[in-house]
């Protein structure tokens, strides 16, 4: 890339920042899903965020997609018993519409039990949030996974302009996680090696995830922050649980926060593995507080980001919290893919996220000083995104034989 080119890149991700988010100190946070990163999610599949998701509608930009992803890594043979939302899991989309760190509104998703490998879960949707004893807003079946050699189609409900899916999907997030994890330790040992990103293979290829995802008119989640949206996805359980002889749950108390997820692997890449937890458990309105600051700065001064890079990427990810923000003013007309941070008319990642944008070669590009300009060589997801919401690719199905085997690990 030219040195304009690069200034170019530079004034625009500057601009997003500073526009969408008024954020101006050090600390950020980038690089990979969230999957299993920390050890009480790792040990909590169903309440294990991997991604989220906000971008408008290509179709219809008057409309707005909010998506989060749980339980990452399945395998197709194991749709059927892996293929549930467990009923003690709230699914939480918090939404920022005022401009500062803290949520303004709930929108939460409960299950009912599964209770045979092929029926449908009934979601439970609560666009104001759960509130005892109030009925939801509206209810809807969930997609069910099928061994078959085709997935069943998505199952959709719209209720008074709200659509939503829940169910089996292609992981939409594509990185290749091993050739970050050499190239982090070439630089550690200070002969940093960018040739590691030559294997150019997706480590979440043929793999599953469930995907809870709704959308709605831009109009309902606006606030007095005007065209800015925010959304952070977190997942929630009750504070005790109780095993019963006989196989029964009983649950109690308050919910308490379990993952939460905002921008791409906030806490995958920059959080030190003992404080992973903590932050996983921890609000937005403490990341803007500067709880994890140090530990995000301490990280990307030891990767050999310089001050420049550092403040870009806090910019992003600290000052207002670990929010994803989108601004709906801004037309969209594609879901990211093939694009890149610098492709002209670019609407993408840091402004939401779409399931197309390539945010680990963004995250990549600032984090080397600008100097990794073409990313991990992994520049799309090996499965077509559909062209309806929920946007998604469908998901892997059992192989009819050993020779063919879409993984790429």
């Amino acid at each position: 890339m030219t040195s304009i080119g690069v200034k170019r890149a530079t004034a625009w991700f500057l601009a997003v920042a500073m526009a969408f988010l008024n954020l101006v100190v050090p600390g950020s946070q980038v690089m990979a899903a969230d999957h299993a990163e920390a050890t009480l999610v790792a040990a909590d599949p169903g309440a294990d965020l991997g991604d989220s998701f906000i971008f408008l509608d290509p179709n219809d930009n008057s409309k707005v997609v909010l998506a989060l992803t749980v339980a990452g890594f399945i395998v197709p043979g194991e749709q059927l018993n892996l293929g549930f939302f467990p009923s003690e899991v709230v699914y939480r989309f918090e939404i920022e519409n005022t401009g500062d760190a803290t949520a303004d509104r709930f929108i939460d998703v409960q299950f009912s039990e599964q209770t045979s490998r092929t029926a449908p879960q009934t979601a439970s949707v609560y666009l104001n949030g759960i509130r005892p004893r109030l009925a939801p807003n509206f209810t809807a079946p969930t997609t069910v996974a099928t061994v078959a050699p085709n997935p069943n189609p998505f199952n959709v409900t719209t209720v008074n302009g709200v659509s939503f899916f829940a169910g089996m999907t292609d992981d939409p997030f594509f990185f290749d996680i091993p050739a970050f994890s050499r190239f982090v330790s070439s630089v550690l040992g200070g002969t940093p090696d960018p040739s590691q990103f030559n294997r150019s293979r997706d480590t979440f290829a043929g793999y599953n995830v469930h995907v809870v995802a709704i959308e709605l008119p831009v109009a309902a989640l606006q606030g007095s922050g005007g065209n800015i949206i925010g959304l952070n996805a977190v997942t929630l359980r009750s504070r005790n649980t109780h095993i019963q002889n006989t196989g029964d749950r009983l649950s109690a108390g308050n919910l308490v926060q379990v993952d939460r997820a905002g921008i791409p692997a906030v806490s995958t890449a920059l959080i030190p593995f003992p404080r992973k937890n903590e932050f996983n458990s921890a609000t937005t309105a403490e990341d803007a507080a500067g709880r994890f600051a140090g530990s995000i700065v301490g990280t990307l001064t030891a990767l050999g980001t310089n001050q420049t890079n550092i403040g870009i990427l806090a910019s992003v990810a600290v000052v207002n919290g670990d929010i994803l923000r989108l601004n709906t003013a801004t037309p969209n007309m594609s879901l990211g893919f093939g694009e890149r941070i610098t492709t002209p008319g670019y609407t993408g990642f840091p402004n939401g996220r779409r399931p197309g944008d390539d945010t680990v070669d963004t995250l990549l590009y600032f984090i080397t000083n600008q100097a990794l300009t073409m990313g991990d060589n992994v520049n799309s997801n090996e499965v077509p995104l559909t062209a309806q919401f929920p946007f998604l690719g469908r998901p892997h199905q059992p192989l009819p034989n050993s020779a063919i085997d879409p993984t790429q690990n």
